[in-house]
């Protein structure tokens, strides 16, 4: 990328963020297990004075860092996630590719991390620039549950906060690219396990059983009914029934089966709706066929919802950052995301940054995912100038937020 913001990071916080990202990805470490990375990153932090940084989650990490600056006092929230995937890297181009076995970074959050540790540092050093307060999120347990995005809902940690930024690569869009459009732009997930059961029988008199595989193989084609038939098609609802277990031998009538799935849509309202139906529809099919259903649901994360002031705002300042061609509001996210829980606590946006390019066009989830570091420094700095605008939004004095912008970049050349 040939474009830079000011250079709001010196030249020692930009080798350490490069140098986080690839320690990141050559050891990645699963949701719920990120004990490694959380180590690391701590032990950055001290190196340049970021002392009293808190965990949660387990093996998360938050550090808050206290503007001295005069004037309005507002506080934003930063959130980077830390965990990886259960996925083969297929990279050998990369002389930092994963050194463990079926785990890699295949979602970017060893991008993320290293950005919202750039993020800490240049506040750090420029807290006499700004007023108020910011917090970094090094977040784990995107990917799996139990979800850390969660605990920062139930534990109140964006109590009295502002805002909240939060942001992912996308190989949809090209390296130097920004997006984000207001509204619901990811779907809720909720999981559910659903037990079916019936009474076993010879193969040869299946009328002296009941079939628990029938079942299960009438509750898949009703379910989707709901969808199709109750839905409006603009939703986008989805039910996906991911596993489904039963059967002990070919000349048995089967007892039991278990299926799990998720549900998915974009309206808090349909959410409750979809539950519902998912229950009545397992349990009506299992009455018709003279069996049993017990449904269990498990409610995941909320939709990521974009505060429209805050897109507006993004946009201000990609465009006078990087050129006016670079926002798109275009791109949605067709996937869930636990950032739902920030965006349900706070006013919040979730902005993608393009990573397309020559050798890096693979999407996420897949064992050949890759981006290249030169998105990075630049990526974070806009990020840093981004906050500093949100920071400085509620002084009549700057109401772009140029004046902050100014004492920091002022601040670095120092």
């Amino acid at each position: 990328m040939s474009w830079r913001t000011n250079n709001l990071l010196s030249e020692a916080e930009r080798e350490t963020v490069i140098e986080l990202r690839h320690d990141m990805h050559r050891e990645p470490e699963l949701s719920n297990g990120e004990w490694k990375t959380q180590r690391r990153i701590r032990e950055v932090l001290q190196r340049f004075g970021l002392n009293g940084a808190k965990a949660f989650h387990n093996t998360g990490l938050y550090i808050d860092i206290e503007g001295t600056a005069s004037g309005p006092s507002r506080s934003i929230a930063i959130r980077g996630d830390i965990d990886a995937l259960p996925i083969q890297e297929a990279r050998h181009d990369l002389p930092y590719r994963s050194q463990v076995d079926g785990v890699m970074h295949a979602c970017g959050h060893d991008i993320h991390g290293s950005i919202a540790l750039g993020a800490a540092l240049a506040f750090h050093r420029l807290r006499n620039n700004f007023a108020g307060k910011v917090r970094i999120f090094f977040q784990p347990a995107e990917e799996a549950e139990p979800l850390g995005g969660r605990t920062v809902k139930e534990e109140k940690l964006l109590d009295g906060f502002d805002g909240a930024v939060g942001f992912h690569v996308s190989p949809d869009l090209p390296a130097g690219i920004f997006g984000a459009r207001e509204g619901a732009i990811t779907k809720s997930a909720d999981q559910f396990k659903l037990t079916i059961t019936g009474n076993m029988a010879h193969g040869n008199a299946p009328h002296r059983g009941v079939d628990a595989i029938a079942i299960a193989a009438a509750f898949v084609t009703e379910v989707q009914k709901v969808v199709s038939r109750e839905m409006p098609a603009d939703d986008a609802s989805i039910i996906t029934i991911g596993t489904i277990r039963g059967g002990m031998a070919s000349n048995i009538i089967c007892p039991t089966v278990v299926m799990e799935g998720t549900i998915r849509t974009r309206s808090p309202e349909r959410r409750a709706l979809l539950c519902q139906r998912v229950r009545e529809v397992s349990e009506g099919v299992a009455v018709m066929h003279r069996g049993r259903a017990e449904c269990d649901i498990r409610t995941g994360e909320p939709p990521v919802v974009n505060d429209a002031e805050m897109v507006r705002r993004f946009q201000r300042v990609v465009e006078d950052t990087v050129g006016h061609d670079a926002f798109t509001n275009r791109k949605e996210a067709i996937g869930s995301d636990d950032f739902g829980f920030y965006s349900a606590c706070v006013p919040s946006i979730y902005f993608w940054f393009g990573s397309r390019a020559d050798g890096n066009d693979s999407l996420v989830h897949t064992p050949t995912f890759g981006a290249s570091d030169d998105i990075i420094i630049p990526t974070t700095e806009l990020a840093i100038r981004y906050i500093l605008d949100l920071l400085n939004s509620g002084s009549a004095s700057s109401k772009t937020g140029r004046s902050g912008i100014s004492a920091a970049t002022a601040a670095v050349s120092k």
